[in-house]
């Protein structure tokens, strides 16, 4: 039986930032890192550093919580396509989350990139999640 690579990092990063925790340690993986390019090109982590450990790769990622007077508004990231159902969508009909405030994370055959890239490129792909 696999792994979920891209459900263990996401529920990581929900359960970090539900915690209030500053740091996230995760495995790397080419689809790992390419994940924490785009939360960290979105703005929805501060900071990546890889780390080695006997032989073993991991990225700590530093997340960044939003404050504004009381409240400290979290991170949602909801797993959308998984190994028993995969959910593909052309780019006509990626979905817009929040009126286009969250992003959608795809995976294409150019690579995995936010709903927007995807749009401009006229390319479809699987619904890896979604983040707002």
């Amino acid at each position: 039986m696999g792994r979920d690579t891209i459900a263990d990092i996401i529920t990581s990063i929900r359960n970090a930032d539900m915690d209030k925790k500053g740091r996230v340690r995760i495995a790397s993986t080419n689809i790992t890192e390419n994940i924490v390019k785009i939360l960290l090109r979105e703005g929805f982590i501060e900071n990546v550093r890889k780390h080695q450990e006997s032989k073993k790769l991991f990225l700590v990622l530093t997340l960044r919580h939003r404050r504004t007077r009381n409240r400290v508004y979290r991170t949602i990231l909801k797993r959308i396509s998984r190994p028993g159902l995969r959910i593909y969508s052309n780019y006509q009909r990626i979905p817009k989350i929040l009126g286009g405030i969250g992003i959608v994370i795809l995976s294409t055959s150019q690579g995995i990139m936010t709903d927007r890239e995807a749009r401009l490129k006229r390319i479809g792909g699987e619904i890896l999640c979604y983040i707002w």
